[in-house]
């Protein structure tokens, strides 16, 4: 990595004078279409505060955004953590003044915890204890939590062996929902449905061959509601923004992330979760997922990711205080004074969201009234905004170059293999 990929344009303009104080997006993985990071930019960069970002990609959409300060050019995949660590450091003395670092996935969450004494020279963030993040991201670790606080959860296990699959079978009700342990370690095993012992078998098989102990099977909650829980805690883990919201699409369907959700006061739920941070203890921006089960009527956590969430504008209080404001203040010593969410406010992720509403309606799951009505409220875009275009541009651009890619290797390929060999 030579180290001048790692200078924005912008720093010099960005450090000067008596500015605020600035921001820096954390990614650790290739995951250019991310739609949270650039929720970061324009949420805090609309107020004028300096946000700086590390990108695998300088025409990645959220590099494109007029409301960033500058990116860091750099490809984060795979590398060891003293590289990460380098390279924080080098991007912390090119800012020269302390700034705020808020990651945006769970190995980024995890590294910030676990090096906290290293980074807090350059960077500002909340003070959660060093194994805690690591604890709830990990969902085979977040069952034994769950357990051990009294919080509902659905059953699971995580099998060592492929005895403990059998075993498992045997009293199993199926279809059951299979998921990596520890996604941030890139699992070629997906989030999904699974229908059949055998097919849980191939799976494990699969899965048994890249990490050992990364398979979570859970059980699966037919005809329940989704539900999202965003908060921000301060150091004595008191909640200064808490939003509750409904999932109403997601992608890929039935089992993925939000590409439709409104947000929705549920007080039921408000004291769960918050009773939960605090028993925890947690510190920061959380995303929280839950799944009410009408069987017993019971709201299950089904993930805890210790970061902000790719959906986080879903959410505002009337102060129009979002979580990362709300970490934003917190840190840089301004009161957050919490209120009531906005209700009524929609999330759309637009280009999945056509996908997963085209898959709906074609299974005559949602009828074309109810996927109407399903946008009315304060929408917010994930990738649109009018007077922030480009990003939105983009992103059709790179998902148009990404369909044209696969097109031509499904024809080219067959079309090759047709060709009579020469001898």
């Amino acid at each position: 990595m030579a180290s001048a990929n790692l200078l924005p344009s912008q720093t010099e303009s960005a450090t000067e004078g008596s500015s605020p104080f600035p921001v820096l997006i954390l990614k650790t993985g290739h995951y250019a279409l991310h739609h949270g990071g650039l929720g970061i930019i324009r949420s805090l960069g609309s107020l004028g505060v300096p946000v700086f970002t590390v990108i695998e990609d300088r025409f990645a959409p959220a590099a494109v955004s007029k409301y960033l300060k500058g990116k860091f050019v750099w490809d984060t995949r795979d590398l060891p953590r003293s590289r990460l660590l380098e390279g924080l450091e080098r991007i912390g003395r090119q800012l020269k003044q302390p700034t705020i670092l808020i990651p945006t996935d769970d190995a980024g969450a995890i590294l910030i915890a676990e090096e906290a004494l290293t980074l807090r020279q350059w960077f500002l963030f909340p003070e959660v204890r060093s194994d805690i993040p690591r604890s709830l991201a990990d969902k085979s670790r977040l069952q034994a939590l769950c357990r051990q606080l009294g919080v509902p959860y659905p059953r699971a296990i995580s099998p060592n062996t492929i005895s403990e699959i059998y075993e498992y079978i045997d009293a199993a009700a199926f279809p059951v929902v299979v998921k990596p342990a520890k996604p941030w370690l890139k699992p070629n095993v997906k989030t999904s449905i699974v229908y059949s012992p055998k097919e849980l078998l191939d799976l494990y098989r699969r899965s048994e061959e890249q990490v050992r102990s990364n398979l979570l099977i859970q059980e699966h909650i037919p005809d329940g509601e989704d539900w999202l829980f965003n908060g921000y805690c301060s150091s004595t883990s008191e909640c200064l923004a808490a939003f509750a919201g409904r999932k109403l699409r997601s992608f890929p369907p039935h089992l993925g992330s939000a590409t439709l959700a409104r947000s929705v006061t549920n007080p039921a739920l408000l004291r769960q979760a918050e009773a939960l941070v605090k028993a925890i203890p947690y510190v920061g921006i959380m995303d929280v997922d839950y799944r009410f089960d009408k069987r017993d009527g019971q709201y299950k956590l089904l993930d805890f990711n210790p970061r902000v969430g790719a959906q986080f504008r879903l959410f505002e209080d009337g102060e129009g205080i979002d979580v990362a404001r709300a970490l934003y203040r917190d840190l840089t010593g301004q009161s957050v004074q919490r209120s009531p969410q906005t209700d009524g406010r929609v999330f759309v992720v637009e280009p999945h969201d056509c996908l997963t509403s085209i898959h709906h309606l074609l299974r005559r799951e949602l009828s074309v009234r109810d996927w109407w009505r399903s946008f009315r409220g304060t929408k917010e875009f994930a990738w649109l905004r009018w007077n922030d275009p480009v990003p939105f541009i983009m992103i059709w651009i790179r998902l148009a170059m990404a369909s044209v890619a696969i097109a031509v290797r499904v024809l080219h390929f067959p079309f090759r293999k047709s060709q009579p060999e020469r001898c």
